[in-house]
């Protein structure tokens, strides 16, 4: 199956062209750093790109500072990872093992630069890719989480680090690692903790709060207006992004968790074309995030927008969860579906403890040799249900109707069914959760009444998706399920504009979009288009340093 990048470990080293390297001499400069100099810690931005010509720099484990990695960064090498492209921190301190000299180049000017020579793209952002997989691997990172088995929040930060591809070292609260962690850093043992450093204890933690620390949190100057907001991180959105940004578009992405969406819950996706051997849902739409960061498209996560507004200029306007607002010329509503909760008496108290809406590495390990439990007749709970055949000991999938046929694919309906460690039980739902501080036990019933107890430690909830429109404060037209009107049902010539000019939707939150990944992202391809043509026929409102500059040309004296 796909992964994020190849293996470091097995690639044939390409080394930039004399050509490339004479580019970086004209837009870089000269530096130098002595033996044993440190040349970035972590927290540090990641805004220099640095060309080695000679010397030798290594990697350094965050707590011992000895060298974490055998390979080190030598002449005709360069520095950094994928957190370069996204504005991103050092995750890891960097330092010259002997006299080093090296062009550097600002972030801007190289990215300026690798749009222009896609050559030089290509090399970069593969071996980038490559080293964000061999530190996922390898879990070489000065993110350090302590307690996920036992504390929801450092949980959730474990899954949003997981679910947006972030290297992350995760020890249970009760464990040789986490005291030897502990050690390292002074702080209490037996304590749930989130450490970003050497020592450095995030306080009252959230994902946010990671995010900042990482910079992955929202870039964006005061007053600035950009081309257009994407909100939505699935398939949908970032193909928007990738292409509103390919197109020379000033353009934000926002999501409330992590890119990829609904979709980024797929454990594996074997339709898609161009991946024969499958590609997991996360894995897919991180390649398109690192695409649309080439082309300077920017991201923020974890954002959630609360409301939008139109302002008289024609602004849309943004108000998040922060309470900051973001304004632009067009918008783009790329909020897919979430899955509903199921009406089970006390299923909210096994939330993370049992229940769950996404089937990944992650939460696999919560059913090892255990029995599990799947709701949905879809696609995404059937490759969920065989996702977790591989490590649970009996999978039980459960259907409300009588068929898959007109719900699932027929390749992974026939799979299901000849698995033997998976069970599909038609016109059958859940009727109790039963457990102490986690769940242990799952009443099932038939359409007929029949009733049944399977002694399951996890459930994954992939059936019923609903609409996320409330944000959108009544702008817009929906249709009586709450999906997004567009195009002629909208009385709108363009497919993707919604019944508010400079509104667009895409995805799985259009009314009478197809459910599949590769439909959303062609939407989200195809509606860049549309935006393009809008904001060609619409003026241009003024930012703010624009109006700061005609202000100061008005008072200048006369003659």
């Amino acid at each position: 199956m796909e992964a994020i990048g190849h293996d470091l470990r097995q690639m044939q080293r390409t080394p930039l062209h004399a050509s490339h390297v004479e580019a970086l001499r004209r837009i870089g400069r000269e530096v130098r750093f002595a033996a044993g100099e440190l040349i970035a810690e972590i927290g540090s931005p990641m805004d220099t790109f640095f060309y080695v010509e000679e010397g030798e720099v290594e990697v350094l484990h965050p707590y011992s500072r000895q060298r974490i990695m055998a390979a080190t960064i030598g002449p005709t090498q360069f520095t950094g990872e994928i957190a370069f492209l996204s504005k991103g921190v050092y995750a890891l301190p960097i330092r010259a093992v002997q006299d080093t000299r090296a062009i550097a180049v600002g972030r801007d000017a190289m990215l300026r630069l690798m749009s222009q020579v896609p050559e030089l793209s290509d090399i970069v952002i593969t071996v980038y890719a490559a080293r964000r997989r061999l530190h996922l691997e390898q879990r070489a990172t000065g993110l350090t989480l302590i307690g996920a088995d036992q504390d929801g929040t450092i949980r959730q930060i474990e899954e949003f680090a997981g679910r947006n591809r972030i290297p992350v070292r995760s020890f249970d609260l009760v464990c040789p690692g986490a005291r030897a962690v502990a050690e390292e850093c002074g702080i209490q043992p037996g304590q749930p903790a989130v450490i970003f450093g050497q020592g450095t204890v995030i306080d009252a933690p959230t994902p946010l709060k990671v995010a900042q620390r990482l910079g992955l949190d929202l870039h964006a100057e005061p007053g600035e207006i950009f081309d257009v907001i994407i909100v939505g991180g699935g398939p949908a959105g970032v193909a928007a992004g990738v292409y509103a940004g390919a197109e020379g578009l000033r353009a934000l992405v926002i999501e409330d968790l992590a890119v990829g969406g609904q979709a980024g819950t797929s454990s594996r996706i074997e339709n898609y074309m161009g991946f024969p051997t499958g590609i997991s849902g996360a894995d897919l739409v991180w390649r398109g995030e690192v695409q649309a960061l080439k082309f300077g498209t920017s991201f923020a996560m974890p954002r959630r927008v609360i409301r939008l507004e139109r302002r008289q200029d024609g602004l849309f306007c943004v108000t998040l969860d922060c309470r900051n607002q973001i304004c632009a010329r067009a918008l783009v509503v790329a909020t897919g579906v979430q899955y509903r909760q199921l009406a089970i008496p006390g299923v909210d108290r096994f939330l993370g403890r049992g229940v769950y809406h996404a089937a990944t590495e992650l939460e696999a390990r919560q059913c090892r040799d255990a029995q599990a439990i799947v709701v949905g007749g879809g696609n995404s709970a059937g490759q969920a249900a065989m996702f977790l055949s591989r490590s649970a000991r009996h999978v039980h999938l459960l259907v409300r109707g009588g068929s898959l046929a007109a719900s699932m694919s027929e390749y992974l309906s026939s799979r299901l069914a000849a698995d033997p460690r998976i069970t599909i039980h038609f016109d059958t739902s859940i009727s109790a959760l039963e457990g102490d501080e986690a769940l242990q036990r799952v009443g099932t019933v038939t359409s007929v009444g029949a009733g049944a107890q399977i002694d399951a430690c996890a459930v994954f909830i992939m059936a019923g998706a609903a609409p996320n429109c409330a944000w959108l404060s009544g702008l817009i037209e929906l249709d009586e399920a709450g999906f997004i009107l567009t195009g002629a049902a909208a009385g709108r010539s363009a497919s993707f504009e919604t019944s508010q000019p400079g509104i667009f939707a895409v995805g799985d939150i259009r009314a009478g979009s197809v459910k599949r990944v590769a439909s959303a992202v062609g939407e989200g391809s195809v509606v860049i288009s549309e935006v393009w043509r809008y904001l060609a026929e619409t003026p241009r409102p003024m930012s703010n340093a624009d109006v700061m500059a005609a202000d100061s040309v008005a008072t200048l004296p006369a003659g």
